[in-house]
């Protein structure tokens, strides 16, 4: 939110310098993340003076060129070689004398310097408007009143104020702080804790409003009293729409905003000053002088300022006229057929309160994300309707020549109760940290606004004031006080206790760490992707129990995501279009799910991409292409990373893999991998093969939390190993062997290893040979040749049966 110096000063009982109102502003909660001197022209006309012409004459070498003679207030007239066709003795004008900067309206900064344009000496320049910053024109120089006295500053001459600018970053609970009087309110209410005194804000509202004259009656019908709870509203007749006056003008420029007229920059000046929106209709497009807060059909279309067309959604509120036609988005938006032009004469001034819940699903329904909106949706002061309502009224009686001819129309049929609040001192001081006195918690919380009901020994009762309906709870009066006092005023105790607590989720963690450390060290890097995607990435299948957002950012993102592959492509892309084309990455997210009426699940993931080569050429060694094997070897080493072993593998026929294998475990899939489909590839124009590998992570973690950590010694009698050589079908998958090995139930054979694979014609039509060594070891003496035999005999002839097999001799 952006917040001037000087505005916010018009409300202060005292002059706090721009450097020390950021301090206070960021030790109040209001923390000011950035902080700038804005110059209403560009430079400030600094060194620029009044000058008048005292004498002109043709340039004796240029036919379009002037020699003047410029009195600038100096002990002698400067001469001044000029070009504009306007230039005449006697004239009052803006002179940039040599030493200035000019700041132009297009272009760089200009230093001037004394310089000899055709032969004849300048000592300075006499400028247009766009050539310091003033305006656009270049018709030739800027001509000033007669009065304006020779020698003064332009600064001084042109009433230029120099501002900071706050650009303060406030949570989205401090709704009371989101315009000027807010934050005054909480200066004052700092200065009162912090200083000697009794500091008050100095309000801008005054008791002179009455009505001017007899006028024609705006009847109000509330039908929606939920969405709109208070609405009040006044007419003015006979306005003049022009332009703002020059301080008003001043105000809107330093919050960012444009001037557009006199009605529009009152109700944006309402705004930023007190947090009220407001809203001005044409009374004459009013029909039949009745205003009706309601909903209407699905479908009714409604065309806004913006000149588009929309329909609307059955729970949008809107401000529709006497014969039920929409006028307006109750709190988001105006229509465009009863907005002020510049030839409205009468208005009807709106101030009203929204329900915060309905106005931020019309806001995001129809992506109209407005100033008024943003308040309303955060809560706004229901009790200040009338008040902010007056005090624009009296504002364009002043500005626009407006005539009040009617009296308040406030609808407000069931009006709100303060909150009641009792804070315990035991509480205050067990959740701050600090004991504070009574006197101080009293000057705090009234100089914030609120009212002290009664006070007993161990408690007090306090009523919240409207302008905080964040404030429901003593911990966010707790939260007052120690924001006021200042975070900083509490002290660091010496000792520090705490109630130990299980960790739930301590070996997860664990492991998920230990897996992500691994992958790093194997050249992984690990991503962080957007969990809400494109539903244009997915099929009808999917989108059937996807999760659908209600209210998009965009048209692009509108889903959570059903896969991770899709999120991960992007980054792959991304990657490989500014040549990084070498890619091993990993991340662990959620994907998300729909499995009922309003009901869903979330499952944790681990996915892994890869693309590219996994090891560069050098002098030692060829350079190494990623492949299905690597990524078989990555993802079988997380799980032995996790303890576990026994899991069975098959083929998997998912859509978003070309080929692929899965790892089970009881049922449960562990882990699937493979190739990335090519319809998936090709949709993000990668036109390199991509591995892709999705984990389960909720099941690896299930199964290895079961797994028990058990330490052996390390052998004392040595392993034996023996190669076999076997041919069977081409086709026949190397984990068919091992099923088929471990069928022999041979306690002490420790391991199987395929360290060759053959084929040949030689072999037979559709055949292969595999190459299989087995390690066998017996921990309680050594093994002999014969009992060896014996174990290797034993899995041939299985071999033999199982597969079929042929042993080669």
């Amino acid at each position: 939110m952006t917040i001037s110096y000087n505005w916010l000063c018009e409300y202060l009982p005292e002059v706090i310098a721009p450097e020390e109102l950021a301090v206070i502003l960021t030790s109040l909660g209001l923390e000011v993340e950035n902080f700038e001197q804005a110059e209403e022209v560009k430079g400030g006309l600094k060194g620029l003076v009044i000058g008048e012409v005292l004498e002109t004459e043709k340039h004796p070498n240029a036919d379009k060129l002037r020699v003047t003679r410029v009195n600038t207030g100096g002990e002698q007239p400067l001469q001044i070689v000029c070009g504009a066709p306007n230039v005449a003795a006697g004239q009052k004008v803006l002179v940039a004398p040599v030493g200035a900067i000019v700041y132009p309206v297009k272009g760089d900064p200009i230093a001037i310097k004394t310089a000899t344009i055709r032969g004849v000496e300048s000592q300075g320049m006499i400028c247009a408007e766009d050539e310091v910053g003033l305006g656009n024109s270049h018709d030739g120089i800027l001509i000033l009143r007669r009065d304006a006295r020779t020698g003064t500053a332009a600064a001084e001459y042109f009433q230029l104020q120099s501002d900071w600018i706050y650009e303060i970053g406030l949570t989205p609970n401090r709704m009371d702080a989101m315009s000027h009087l807010g934050v005054a309110r909480d200066v004052c209410a700092y200065l009162n804790v912090h200083r000697k005194g009794n500091h008050s804000v100095k309000y801008p509202y005054t008791s002179d409003f009455r009505k001017d004259r007899r006028g024609k009656n705006i009847e109000v019908i509330l039908e929606n009293r939920d969405a709109c709870e208070r609405y009040s509203g006044v007419r003015i007749d006979n306005v003049s729409i022009k332009e703002s006056p020059e301080w008003l003008k001043q105000r809107i420029r330093s919050v960012g905003l444009r001037p557009i007229n006199n009605i529009v920059d009152i109700t944006n000046f309402i705004l930023h000053e007190t947090g009220q929106p407001l809203h001005a209709f044409d009374a004459d497009q009013v029909k039949r002088d009745t205003i009706i807060i309601r909903t209407l059909p699905e479908g009714t279309l409604f065309t806004t300022l913006d000149e588009k067309e929309r329909k609307l959604h059955a729970d949008d509120l809107m401000i529709c006229n006497g014969e039920g036609e929409p006028m307006c988005f109750g709190g988001v938006f105006g229509g465009l057929h009863s907005s002020v032009t510049d030839t409205t004469k009468s208005i009807f001034l709106e101030s009203a309160w929204f329900n915060p819940v309905s106005i931020r699903k019309t806001s995001f329904r129809h992506n109209l994300r407005t100033d008024a909106a943003a308040r309303f949706e955060k809560g706004t002061d229901i009790s200040n309707t009338v008040t902010v309502l007056k005090r624009a009224a009296l504002l364009i009686k002043q500005l626009a020549a407006g005539e009040i001819t009617s009296d308040i129309i406030d609808v407000y049929p069931f009006p709100k109760e303060k909150k009641r609040i009792t804070l315990n001192w035991q509480y205050l001081k067990k959740l701050s940290g600090k004991v504070y006195l009574p006197d101080t918690v009293k000057k705090i919380l009234v100089s914030s606004g609120f009212e002290i009901l009664s006070e007993e020994p161990e408690q007090i009762h306090i009523l919240a004031p409207y302008s905080k309906p964040d404030i429901e709870l003593p911990a966010d009066i707790v939260e007052e006080i120690m924001r006021i006092d200042g975070y900083d005023n509490v002290a660091i105790p010496n000792q520090i206790t705490i109630s130990p607590s299980v960790e739930t989720i301590g070996f997860q963690l664990a492991l998920r760490e230990k897996t992500a450390h691994f992958l790093a060290a194997n050249g992984f890097h690990e991503i962080f992707t957007n969990s809400i995607t494109n539903s244009a990435y997915f099929d009808d299948v999917t989108l059937q129990t996807s999760v659908k957002m209600l209210n998009s950012l965009s048209a692009g993102l509108n889903i959570l995501r059903p896969s991770m592959l899709e999120t991960g492509l992007e980054c792959v892309v991304y990657n490989l279009n500014r040549k990084n084309n070498d890619l091993r990455l990993f991340e662990f997210g959620k994907t998300y799910h729909a499995t009922g009426v309003g009901q869903y699940e979330e499952k944790e993931k681990l996915c892994l991409y890869i693309t590219g080569l996994t090891r560069n050429a050098s002098w030692k060694s060829k350079e190494s292409k990623s492949d299905f094997y690597y990524l078989k070897g990555i993802v079988e080493s997380i799980l032995k990373q996790a303890g576990l072993s026994n899991y069975q593998m098959q083929k998997t026929g998912v859509d978003h893999l070309q080929y692929g294998l899965q790892a089970i475990a009881n049922k449960d899939p562990l882990m699937t991998f493979g190739l990335a489909a090519a319809s998936a590839t090709k949709r993000f124009d990668i036109k390199q093969p991509v591995w892709y590998a999705e984990l389960e992570w909720e099941n690896i973690c299930h199964y290895a939390l079961r797994q028990k950590q058990v330490y052996h010694e390390i052998p004392r009698f040595p392993a034996v190993q023996r190669d076999l050589a076997i041919v069977v079908d081409k086709d026949l998958p190397y984990a068919t062997v091992e099923k088929t090995v471990k069928k022999a139930g041979l306690k002490k054979l420790q391991s199987v290893a395929l360290f060759d694979v053959f084929e040949s014609d030689k072999l037979g039509n559709g055949k292969k040979s595999l190459a299989i060594s087995f390690t066998f070891l017996d921990k309680e003496k050594t093994l002999t040749d014969k009992e060896t035999d014996e174990m290797m005999l034993k899995i041939m002839q299985l071999f033999e049966q199982e597969l079929p097999a042929e042993i080669r001799k």
